[in-house]
């Protein structure tokens, strides 16, 4: 977010797009509530800007501070955000920006591109023709608590002891023993089939009710998008086999791969 400009409306910017002319703007979601309607800004040769007018009283820095606090209503603008951004997707290159990415005017906008020219040629290099997908891979704690209730009822002592080290050897298999070579040796089969692939932290992310073991990002080429999602099914299936979950998610625009 920029410094407010003495006027009534700030530009609002969704994402930056690399084509060989405008995108097209039928099809276009609304876009975040309160803004004008989405419009292209032409910034240089084959680069675009998707933006539109943002009313300070809604988005001021005042305002956004106090929407910053609010869980819900945040959750209601990224989605929007990322509507408008994806609805760019076919285009040769997208490049998303952060949620409430304000300027003081389109002026503004174009100083900035290019004081980051180089730095936007080599972004745009990096994820032309390409998509992000997710993977995540999660063991589920409900798994070990039903081998857990395996064994039949148990009347005496030995047999009840012997029962004890059954629930616990199975508790350690299916819970902290998880062998940690499965997901790592499928990041680096996935990675094989992308161009790049980013493993994020498993702590940065709770799973309700299931243990995160894998929570990775592909930027992978549109030409492989279809053998990259039918080897994510064959392990997805393989995984499932021993307890495992895999979660695929997109394509999406390259979120992920916007850090030098």
């Amino acid at each position: 977010m920029t410094a407010e400009r003495p006027g009534r409306e700030a530009t609002y910017v969704y994402c930056l797009i690399a084509a060989t002319g405008p995108p097209r703007l039928s099809g276009v979601p609304r876009g975040l509530s309160g803004l004008g309607r989405v419009r292209l800004l032409a910034l240089e040769e084959s680069l675009f800007a998707a933006v539109a007018d943002a009313p300070l009283e809604r988005y001021g820095e005042a305002a956004i501070g106090r929407c910053l606090g609010d869980v819900d209503q945040v959750s209601r603008a990224a989605v929007a955000h990322e509507a408008v951004v994806g609805a760019f997707a076919s285009a040769s290159a997208v490049l998303p920006m952060k949620l409430f990415t304000l300027f003081a005017c389109d002026a503004r906008v174009l100083e900035h591109v290019r004081a980051q020219r180089g730095r936007i040629a080599t972004l745009v290099k990096r994820v032309a023709h390409h998509q992000e997908w997710g993977v995540r891979i999660v063991r589920p704690r409900t798994a070990a608590a039903a081998a857990t209730r395996k064994a039949s009822v148990v009347r005496s002592g030995a047999a009840y002891l012997a029962h004890k080290k059954t629930e616990r050897d199975a508790l350690l298999e299916l819970g902290a023993h998880a062998p940690g070579e499965t997901p790592d040796a499928l990041y680096d089969r996935l990675a094989a089939r992308a161009g790049l692939a980013k493993r994020r932290p498993t702590g940065e992310l709770r799973v309700t009710g299931a243990r995160l073991l894998l929570d990775a990002a592909f930027l992978v080429p549109r030409t492989r998008a279809t053998p990259f999602e039918a080897l994510a099914s064959h392990e997805s299936r393989q995984l499932a086999r021993q307890g495992y979950r895999l979660m695929l998610s997109g394509p999406w625009p390259p979120y992920s791969f916007m850090q030098d």
